[in-house]
């Protein structure tokens, strides 16, 4: 792991400096919220905890709606964690479900379930309560009816299979669809962005969500004690008998063939989150909704045509997300973003895949959206190449830091 992670660095030493500057900022982000209550710091610290990408995403937020934003996360993820505990009894869990949006003003309220920091958050949920309701009231309203209308959609399907493409969206709706909802009602109400249409909101949440149903195939099939899984079998049923059977070596070809196809029902939310994001114009919401939309079509570029996403885990190396995150500033890098990851998965299109030209039809749909931004020529490149880039400055100044870490980890050890 360390020698993998030493030759990446060492291969994108232009990316290096990137890491150590978003690494300083988030520090200082911290020590604003080291003033804070010790709930809040809970809340900040159990965000990191759960999810380092979006604590970094948050941290980065103006003041103004970075505490509803921490909030409404922990709150859904509270909500999910329920959803997700398969050793919850169905006759438990769909009232708790159903109730939670009640329970978010409760300080007293918490409920033992899930693992390991997920049953940290559902221990001490009464922080998380407690920092809602030191929420402006407009904020308040806005989580708890994206609160409520979740946990309807997710005990409906508590008990309900994902059969349709119409279900994978339905389902996708009231878990990430409405997250998108909820976000557009919190930039509202800061009185920093116009109330954006529903659908261009739901397919935000759509496109994030679809991007990590397929990218995490395996980490859920082999979920324990038993896998929940959201590929719909309209379409995975046209290449195995069962959805586990896509992990097996003997189904490679049939597993990348379902991929694609996954994959290609994924981008016909581009265009909609395209628009989404070019009628922004808070600078700070404005990149809180652009990193993970570049992340989403980059990943899905990653995954694309790719077996290992039955074998492990596929993901951006973290000295390009490092750069997403530090050059996504205006709408023309997300332009130059979605055009050059859409070029990378054409690239790998197999004409002899069942849904090729589909495929290629909605990539080149995006490029064509791209270029008529007339933006494309201010675009930053985003693509990853194949030939290592060696900067020796870059290297010594590396080696000269690791020193530095060697010599004071020396330094800090206890004498025999």
């Amino acid at each position: 792991m360390r020698s993998s992670c030493f030759r990446e660095i060492l291969e994108h030493t232009d990316e290096l400096l990137l890491r150590i500057k978003l690494k300083m900022e988030e520090k200082k982000a911290e020590k604003q919220i080291a003033e804070k209550p010790f709930h809040w710091g809970f809340c900040y610290s159990n965000l990191r905890k759960l999810s380092q990408s979006y604590y970094f995403l948050i941290l980065r937020r103006g003041t103004k709606t970075r505490d509803a934003i921490c909030i409404f996360y922990l709150v859904l993820r509270a909500l999910d964690t329920v959803e997700d505990d398969t050793s919850i009894p169905t006759d438990v869990k769909v009232p708790i479900l159903i109730a939670f949006h009640r329970h978010i003003y409760d300080r007293e309220w918490h409920f033992s379930c899930g693992t390991k920091d997920y049953k940290v958050l559902m221990d001490q949920f009464h922080h998380v309560s407690t920092a809602f309701l030191e929420l402006g009231k407009s904020y308040q309203e806005a989580i708890e009816d994206i609160t409520k209308r979740m946990g309807a959609g997710m005990a409906k399907f508590i008990c309900k299979e994902v059969e349709t493409v119409d279900d994978y969206d339905e389902y996708c709706h009231y878990v990430a669809g409405l997250v998108g909802l909820g976000l557009s009602k919190l930039f509202h109400a800061s009185g920093l962005e116009d109330l954006a249409p529903t659908v261009l909101s739901n397919s935000m949440g759509l496109f994030l969500q679809k991007t990590n149903i397929i990218r995490d195939y395996l980490e859920d099939i082999d979920e324990i004690p038993k896998s929940r899984m959201f590929w719909p079998h309209e379409i995975w049923s046209k290449y195995v008998n069962k959805l586990e059977d896509l992990k097996y070596e003997e189904n490679s070809i049939k597993a990348v063939q379902c991929l694609n196809d996954m994959v290609t029902n994924a981008l016909i939310h581009v265009d909609d989150c395209l628009k989404y994001m070019s009628a922004l114009r808070d600078p700070d919401i404005f990149r809180f909704c652009a990193i993970p939309q570049i992340m989403a079509i980059g990943t899905l570029a990653l995954c694309y045509n790719n077996i290992e996403v039955f074998r492990g885990v596929v993901k951006m190396r973290r000295g390009l997300t490092a750069k997403v995150i530090d050059q996504t500033k205006t709408m023309a890098d997300i332009y130059g973003a979605f055009f050059d990851f859409s070029c990378m998965l054409k690239s790998k299109v197999d004409r002899s895949d069942p849904n090729a030209e589909k495929t290629i039809s909605w990539v080149e749909s995006i490029e064509k959206t791209c270029w008529e931004s007339g933006l494309l020529n201010k675009r930053k490149s985003y693509i990853i190449r194949d030939k290592p880039r060696y900067n020796s400055a870059l290297i010594v100044l590396l080696f000269i830091i690791l020193s530095i870490i060697l010599a004071y980890r020396s330094g800090n050890q206890p004498s025999n």
